[in-house]
């Protein structure tokens, strides 16, 4: 088997397909969220593309991190401040954006966090793996494989432990 046929290869060009679909259901469904809500790095394409496709210009972003130092990892994920504020978003029809849920266990604290705040949280991704904890309710794509984003196959440009990264 190829390496193309073991992946998902999303290009920015298939990301822009991919946007207008999920904002195409989220339309179709009846959904009118006040605010897009971006899982940071990941989900801040789509939360942006998903701000202008349905001409919503309240969005945020929230960090979440597995990890509290070097080599130490949590089962679970913490959202990491500054966290937008519970009261800000009190009555917030909210649009949880992300790349993949893999786990979905990021998808999973954001979208508790904002539950009994909001009047309505929903959640949006890309690819959704069959595992997944948590089922988004708009998904572009279900997949088992490892995918290629386009913003994280080439490595990065600098090298933030030092130096250039060549």
């Amino acid at each position: 088997m190829s390496e193309s046929q073991e992946r998902e290869i999303l290009t920015y060009e298939l990301f822009g397909t991919a946007v207008r679909d999920i904002a195409q259901k989220v339309v179709d469904s009846g959904y009118e969220p006040d605010i897009v809500l971006s899982i940071a790095r990941g989900g801040l394409a789509l939360g942006m593309g998903l701000g202008y496709a349905l001409d919503v210009k309240n969005l945020s972003a929230v960090n979440v991190e597995f990890y509290t130092g070097v080599n130490e990892r949590l089962d679970v994920p913490m959202m990491l401040p500054p966290t937008p504020a519970a009261v800000d978003l009190t009555g917030m029809k909210v649009l949880i954006a992300d790349d993949v849920a893999d786990t979905g266990k990021t998808l999973e604290i954001v979208h508790d966090f904002c539950e009994g705040h909001v009047a309505e949280a929903r959640t949006a991704v890309i690819f959704e793996k069959p595992w997944t904890v948590i089922n988004a309710d708009y998904v572009y794509k279900k997949t088992d494989r490892w995918i290629d984003f386009p913003w994280s196959s080439l490595p990065p440009l600098v090298d933030r432990r030092g130096g250039l990264a060549h």
